[in-house]
């Protein structure tokens, strides 16, 4: 299946409620709001605005007149590089939002919530040590948004040794069954082939969070005719999905002899790569999302079927790849995702919805399913999809200096 790079979330984030991650929309039109202090202002939703300087002498200039409440922090980068900046709490608190990538000269915006405590801005410039701003204290009633204690780097080396572990332990398993749908092949054995082809499929789908660090190697196990000028009959149509559609469209076992043993033979090159290989420990949580978020674009779409008829399958297969993850970035979640029990639920329903589509041993192809129960199965993973977001932007690691 294609995967999507790693990227990075850049726009404004601030944690919601149960520690969803909001996404602050851009306001406009800011007026001064008499009686709000000299250092705000306050657009046409009635929000009051405070201009804070994130430039490494200045980080955090301008917050005067600090309140509680909801409010928009113009962000404005005086400075000659590009920054990020964290609202947190004093002393290296926990982070109640934060706006990445802001350009030399611009200015953009935080919408946060705070009620009575102490904050600090930390301004991030590239290239550069981070600053901490002045400390600020805010009085009043009212309760502070939902904020998380930043994850590091550090915080991610065991989770990715452990998951690289476990890996290495399903691509053994994976040689030993991409040998065997070779052996099938070459005995000219084509029903065996197609018994063969979904075990050793599932299990390198299970392997979701590792695929960006695989290279040019999942490509060649798990591509698909996208980008091809020959379609089907490309040359470069090569792996599992160019012998499954041998297999299901009466091809030869002569003509699938090549494919096969190519398949078997880049596995086998990829399990002693990987010995060697060192997985980037910030990937984790952002792989965490982007198994189902893709999913969701190609497996409940139909788009990487080439006969099988086994989408279903792979999704259920992906589900399990979701949990190898989580179970690594567990304790990180526990402290910071309150979300993370409903996730956990939502895992088990979509489980046993999937499941419910393998009738006697066969599994439902997706053309086959009901109008509801493909809604089902859309809105399963969708909702999925969208917890496992806040999951990425908890895991992605913070600078701290």
């Amino acid at each position: 299946m294609p995967r999507a790079g790693l990227r990075r979330l850049r726009s404004p984030r601030v944690w919601g409620p149960g520690g969803a991650v909001i996404v602050a929309g851009a306001v406009t039109a800011v007026a001064l709001t008499a009686g709000a202090g000299p250092d705000t202002a306050a657009t046409a939703d009635g929000l009051p605005h405070t201009t804070v300087e994130i430039s490494p002498g200045d980080c955090g200039r301008g917050w005067q007149h600090p309140h509680s409440g909801t409010q928009v922090f113009d962000l404005r980068n005086s400075s000659s590089g590009a920054a990020e900046v964290y609202l947190r709490g004093a002393g290296g608190g926990p982070v109640y939002g934060e706006v990445e990538g802001i350009g030399p000269g611009t200015t953009r915006q935080l919408r946060v919530r705070l009620g009575p405590g102490a904050y600090a801005f930390t301004c991030l410039p590239d290239d550069a040590n981070a600053t901490t701003g002045p400390t600020v204290r805010v009085t009043g009633g009212g309760p502070a948004g939902p904020a998380a204690a930043p994850v590091t780097q550090h915080d991610l080396i065991d989770p990715a040794i452990d998951y690289q572990k476990w890996v290495a332990g399903g691509l053994d398993d994976l040689v030993r069954q991409t040998d065997a749908l070779r052996a099938a092949v070459t005995d000219g054995d084509l029903a065996a082939a197609r018994t063969a082809w979904l075990p050793a499929h599932l299990t390198y789908e299970r392997l979701g969070a590792a695929y960006g660090e695989f290279g040019d190697a999942d490509q060649k196990i798990n591509g698909t005719t996208a980008g091809l000028a020959g379609g089907v009959h490309d040359p470069g149509f090569t792996g599992f999905h160019r012998v499954e559609y041998g297999l299901w469209h009466g091809e030869s076992a002569a003509g699938l002899r090549a494919p096969a043993a190519a398949l078997a033979e880049t596995v086998r090159a990829l399990r002693e790569e990987w010995a060697q290989d060192r997985m980037d420990p910030a990937a984790l949580g952002l792989r965490a999302h982007e198994i189902l978020e893709n999913t969701a674009q190609f497996e409940l779409t139909g788009r990487t079927d080439y006969g099988s008829g086994s989408n279903l399958a792979t999704a259920r297969a992906n589900l399990d790849g979701t949990r190898a993850v989580l179970v690594r970035l567990r304790p990180l979640l526990t402290t910071r995702y309150p979300e993370l029990p409903r996730l956990e639920s939502g895992l088990d329903r979509t489980g046993r919805l999937l499941d419910g589509f393998r009738r006697d041993g066969r599994w439902t192809p997706l053309d086959a399913l009901s109008r509801a129960e493909r809604q089902r199965t859309n809105a399963a993973v969708g909702d999925l999809v969208e917890r496992l977001a806040s999951v990425a932007t908890l895991c992605d690691p913070r600078r701290t200096v």
